[in-house]
This record gives structure tokens, sequence and C-alpha cells, in this order.
């Protein structure tokens, strides 16, 4: 049963979800939630219970001491909210995990639940891939979703994958089949330097849900810390000529691929993205969101293909060969119909 006493009324909210794992090279996605809940202010109200849906020898807990005293911290997955200030307020829910090992339905249907407590309009659900992407282009996001009618309005690709999947995917399908809206949200991640924090793909997942769900999110130190990524993944390409010729490689090919993007709908993105960053009317008022009542390294190149014509650049979210593999270097493979990525 689902107690919700300490959670006010909101207003038109949008539950915003990520999960460590499978679903999130480079930390991006879980990263970008976090972001949120940090600059917002969130408090958690509600937490899901470990001993349901996570094998401990998997996600194992963690002892730590507080003032001598120790505690531990279980894996789990908490819901939080805030408050978007500013002329049109609104609130956001927060969903922030790990990829649970068990009872997938179950887990699902008890986020729902609180989804329909909370009176929630759309979810949103954030996901990272690892994909043949350069890392000094813009990190491509796909938006997509199982809704054709949510796929026409909001400019979304409708998935049509078969295969494996992950909690992303399968979230959006529990969404779809209760009739929430539910869209996901995923960024690519160069496969060659998979290892977390990958504060530009984040800062892409962020700027993307800005223009989803029409609000401004303060980005803090995020877009100088994605600079300094940006400058360092250049530092350590620079000092191996194998990995420089390999980046080029991927730079001519993405190039190619968005040329058409050069002009447009994309332009006018931007530009729209810039325009509501300049407006102080627009600034979303972060406040400080405690409104709640009585609460409780380095590069990897992919294994040489061989000879042959080489495979169309692709913007679509990917599957793994083998669900579940964590080799972080593993080139990406078929699309996914969520855009399940393999794990980073």
């Amino acid at each position: 049963m689902i107690e919700l006493e300490g959670v006010p009324e909101l207003i038109d909210p949008v539950m915003v979800a990520a999960f460590e794992g499978w679903n999130d090279a480079g930390d991006a996605a879980s990263g970008a939630v976090a972001h949120l809940d940090r600059e917002w202010k969130g408090e958690v109200f509600a937490a899901l219970d470990a001993e349901d849906y996570y094998d401990f020898q998997v996600n194992r807990p963690t002892v730590w001491l507080d003032n001598g005293v120790r505690k531990i911290t279980w894996p789990t997955t908490r819901l939080s909210v805030v408050r978007i200030g500013g002329t049109k307020p609104r609130d956001l829910v927060l969903v922030r995990g790990i990829e649970p090992s068990m009872r997938w339905r179950s887990f699902c249907n008890e986020i729902l639940g609180f989804a329909h407590e909370l009176g929630v309009e759309m979810v949103v659900i954030l996901g990272a891939l690892l994909g043949d992407t350069p890392h000094t282009r813009p990190v491509p996001v796909s938006g997509v979703t199982s809704d054709a009618d949510l796929a026409r309005t909001m400019d979304l690709e409708e998935t049509k994958y078969e295969g494996p999947t992950g909690i992303v995917g399968i979230l959006q399908e529990a969404c779809t089949h209760a009739g929430v809206p539910a869209v996901s949200l995923w960024a690519a991640v160069p496969h060659y330097v998979s290892q977390p924090p990958n504060p530009k793909a984040t800062l892409a997942l962020l700027n993307r849900l800005e223009d989803l769900i029409d609000i401004r999110i303060p980005l803090g130190e995020l877009p100088e810390d994605a600079r300094a990524w940006q400058l360092g993944v250049d530092q350590l390409a620079a000092e191996d000529s194998e990995v420089a010729e390999y980046v080029q490689t991927l730079e001519e090919a993405r190039d190619t691929a968005d040329l058409p993007e050069a002009s447009g709908d994309a332009i006018a993105r931007e530009f729209e993205r810039y325009l509501r960053r300049r407006d102080p009317s627009a600034a979303a008022d972060p406040g400080d969101g405690s409104y709640l009542r009585d609460t409780s390294g380095g590069l990897t190149l992919p294994p040489k293909r061989k000879a042959g014509p080489e495979p169309a650049e692709t913007s679509e979210p990917a599957e793994p060969s083998e669900p579940g593999g964590e080799d972080p270097a593993a080139p990406a493979a078929p699309p996914e119909e969520d855009g399940t990525p393999p794990q980073a």
C-alpha cells in the first residue's frame, strides 16, 4: 500500500527516472537525475524495499561510519519531488535507483502506483548507451516512445525494436499499457571512453529534457565539467596516433551524416534554447525545494573490423550482443525498442 501523507498536491507533475547499470553508460542518465535532485534540493519521500528487488551478491550494500557508528546503505530505488518555480511552476517526481535484479513487473507496477497517486502526467526515462560517436562532436540524443500519437505530437521516434531489453524498456512498456504517456531519452556515449562520469552526455540529456517538457534547468558547473572532460579526452587521444586516427574516422562519418541537420529544425531548436536562457522571466526559480511535510580513465579502441563495407552511421539506440554484458569497450549492437544499451 502506497502512503503519500507527506507529499502535497503537485502541479502538472512529470516523473523523470534513471537507473544505474545496463542502461547507464558513463553514468550519464543517473548523473542527470542526480543533478536535478541536487540543484532543486529534492527531498526523498519514498524508497522501494530492497529485499523485494535486489540480489545483494550482485548489488552489494555498503557499510560506513557516522560519528563512529557503523551504518549500512542498501541498494534500492528512491523517489523525491522538486518544485520548479518561475512564471509557470510545476513539479518533477525524480526516480533514481539501480536496475533491479528480479521481479521487474512488480517493480514497474510499484513505480506506476506512485505515478498514479501523484497524478503524474508523463514519465520520462533517461538512458545512455555506448556507440560509434566521436567525443569531439555534440552528443546524439534520441527520443523514443511506443505511443504513435505521442511520437507525432512531440517529434519523437516510434520504436520498432524486437529483442533483449533492460528496465528502461520494461518500464516504458508498462507505462504504455497503463495508459501513461512515456518517453525514453537516450544519449550515445563514445565506446572508446566509456568510464564514468561523462558530464558531456549528462548535459546533453538535460538539454533534451528541457526541450521536451519546456522547463529551464539550472546547469551549475556542468557545462564547465563537460568542457574539461572533452579537453582531457583530447589530450589522451593526442598521445596515441591510432586513437587519434580512429577518432578522425568517426568525425568524418558523423559530419557526413549530420550535414542535412546543419540548418532548419536543428538550428531553430538551438536558437530557442539560447533565447530561453537569456530571458530572465523564463528562468526557473530553484528555491530550496523543501516543501514536504513530515517525511522520513583511459581510451579503448574496438577490435579492428574485417575488410568490407563500413556499417552505416546511425543515431539509433543499440543493444549489446549478450544481455547484461559488461564489456565497456564493446561497440553497440542492433537498435533496441527503447534504445536499451550495453552498460559502461
